[in-house]
């Protein structure tokens, strides 16, 4: 079965940076897009960012536009979220996703998911 698993999570002040990184297993990686997703205390799961198949196309969440960037490397069936400029608001387990269908442009909603990692929890304190 797919497995992805999350790492680079911590506590980092305002301003800092992260980098997110999420190991997938089980399934032909470089033929799924990928995303990120996060949810914050007492607030609903939300979209982060996401990579077609290839890496030739990103989306990204408004709040998140110009300071987080989603790269994916097929070779290590990796994919990666830079976190650049973090502020308080950004705190949240954010969780890995993979496509529910082959060579799609994105996960740009739960419903596009096929798999979630467990989570990493993510830090900002001001």
């Amino acid at each position: 079965q797919v497995q992805l698993v999350e790492s680079g999570g911590g506590l980092v002040q305002a301003g800092g940076s992260l980098r997110l990184s999420c190991a997938a297993s089980g399934l032909t990686f470089s033929r799924y897009d990928m995303g990120w997703f996060r949810q914050a205390p007492g607030k609903e799961r939300e979209f982060v960012a996401t990579i077609n198949w290839s890496g030739s196309s990103t989306y990204y969440a408004d709040s998140v536009k110009g300071r987080f960037t989603i790269s994916r490397d097929n070779a290590k069936n990796t994919v990666y979220l830079l976190m650049n400029s973090l502020k308080p608001e950004d705190t949240a387990v954010y969780y890995c996703a993979a496509g529910r269908r082959q060579y799609s442009s994105g996960s740009y909603y739960e419903s596009d998911v096929g798999s979630w990692g467990q989570g990493t929890q993510v830090t900002v304190s001001s």
